[in-house]
């Protein structure tokens, strides 16, 4: 091998931009805390409640940052057609298939469901109680048999995303060790292999100023939520 080959072996490009990568663990953050949270009584549940305000904001930030952030990120480069999905899950299990750049299909279909489903389960939130101390403040604008129905999806959803999580991580170990294909690090870094992006497919930066006006306009969309919610029904006894 020259030395200008095993030079580019080793070098590397910024493919994955800072904002994207804290919203990727910080969500996974989230996720777990709210798993641990969701039945460990009542002390825990106005932490559950937090949790599902903060994991909004996450969602909110991450869809803004999909239309406007840096390429890679940006739904408009990674969301494959059917016709495409359908061709790369065809050659799945082949070891020599070539890496992405960014996302691969299957793993952009992985990001648009997770997205879909911790999106849900924090907007359902919002709207459930459970009968005993604890509302979510929208709670007071639909019917008792509408809290009902969107307290069971909303149990229901998590069920399913705990199994959708696992059949991830479990995609991830996959490509790493019949693939040879290293997804987890890149996520840490936010560098790939020069190998595998070639020149001018990298970012030239993580676009932190732009990154921080969508993070001040997703918390101020959730303080919106919070603040227009209708005022707690409260029972008269007498």
């Amino acid at each position: 091998m020259s030395e200008k080959m095993a030079q580019k072996t080793r070098e590397k490009r910024l493919v994955w931009d800072l904002p994207t990568r804290l919203f990727h663990w910080l969500l996974v953050a989230s996720i777990l805390a709210s798993y641990l949270t969701a039945d460990a009584g009542a002390p825990s549940m106005i932490w559950h409640l937090r949790l599902g305000y903060w994991t909004l904001g996450l969602i909110i930030f991450r869809i803004l940052w999909g239309i406007f952030g840096p390429r890679h990120a940006r739904f408009s480069n990674f969301i494959p057609g059917p016709r495409k999905l359908l061709a790369y899950s065809s050659k799945l299990l082949r070891r020599d298939s070539t890496p992405a750049v960014g996302h691969n299909p299957m793993g952009a279909f992985s990001v648009l469901l997770l997205l879909a489903m911790v999106g849900a389960q924090a907007v359902t939130g919002l709207f459930i109680t459970d009968d005993i101390v604890w509302s979510g403040p929208w709670n007071p604008a639909v019917s008792t048999d509408t809290a009902d129905t969107l307290r069971s999806f909303h149990h229901l959803n998590f069920d399913v995303l705990i199994w959708v999580i696992a059949l991830h991580v479990a995609m991830i170990i996959f490509y790493g060790l019949y693939k040879r294909q290293n997804l987890l690090v890149p996520m840490f870094t936010g560098n790939k292999l020069a190998t595998i992006v070639p020149p001018g497919e990298e970012i030239r930066s993580s676009e932190l100023v732009k990154a921080l006006v969508f993070a001040l306009l997703s918390a101020a969309a959730v303080y919106a939520v919070l603040a227009l919610a209708p005022p707690p029904v409260v029972d008269d006894y007498y």
